[in-house]
């Protein structure tokens, strides 16, 4: 078995393990990313099984739409509930705190708007996504809105970032999020304090929301491979 494919069970199996906590009668949160489209595939399953009913869904990216919608998963909005039972999404990096980074689909800011309001949010991630400190691996996203691109950079250059405008991949331009506002990634040397930085950031003007996600997470569902097999463990 490839490596490729070694992954892809492994995700498989976090995705498994986040579904099967889906009660009926739910509002649940439907995160972007690899690992959360499995979650996704699996709760569409469950209730086409009967295993659960009444499960209504809010997407946090039109990738997180389009996935439910095929799977069956009726969908709603946040002006037609009043909260959020449970909600799953992945992330790019997780410290020991279980603080985050996430944005790597550059729908951050959508994302911690539901996952924030979620009774439980439950996080799901491979162990190379487990860090000792937030940004060694991963730079941090910001997102902007067009107009303030160059005011937010210098503004992030002072507090000690590198910034850079996130470009597509097989497109001209830059990336450009679900809401019509451009990414900026910056580095960090070292985040020593990610609530006050998340903070900061967001202070500055024309900023919606970053990547760091700081006291945000109930649980963490990791991955591993052991022996070759996929094995799951909470963090």
């Amino acid at each position: 078995m490839s490596d490729t494919d070694t992954i892809t069970l492994m995700k498989q199996a976090v995705g498994r393990v986040a579904a099967a906590r889906v009660k009926s009668d739910s509002v649940v949160g439907l995160g972007t990313g690899s690992t959360t489209a499995y979650a996704i595939q699996y709760i569409g399953e469950r209730l086409q099984k009967g295993e659960i009913k009444n499960i209504v869904g809010i997407p946090t990216s039109f990738q997180a739409e389009v996935l439910a919608k095929q799977y069956n998963i009726p969908l709603t909005s946040l002006d037609a509930v009043d909260h959020i039972d449970i909600a799953i999404d992945g992330a790019d990096e997780v410290d020991p705190d279980k603080h985050m980074i996430k944005g790597g689909g550059a729908a951050h800011t959508r994302e911690k708007v539901v996952d924030s309001l979620a009774n439980e949010f439950i996080v799901v991630v491979d162990a190379g996504k487990l860090v000792d400190r937030l940004g060694s691996t991963f730079l941090l996203p910001v997102e902007v809105i067009p107009m303030a691109v160059s005011p937010t950079m210098r503004k992030l250059t002072a507090l000690g970032g590198k910034p850079e405008l996130r470009m597509g991949v097989k497109k001209a331009g830059p990336v450009v999020t679900d809401e019509g506002n451009l990414i900026i990634d910056v580095k960090f040397d070292q985040i020593e304090n990610p609530a006050e930085l998340e903070k900061e950031i967001n202070n500055i003007p024309g900023v919606l929301d970053n990547g760091l996600f700081v006291g945000v997470a109930d649980l963490v569902l990791v991955g591993e491979i052991i022996d070759g097999k996929p094995s799951v463990r909470e963090f």
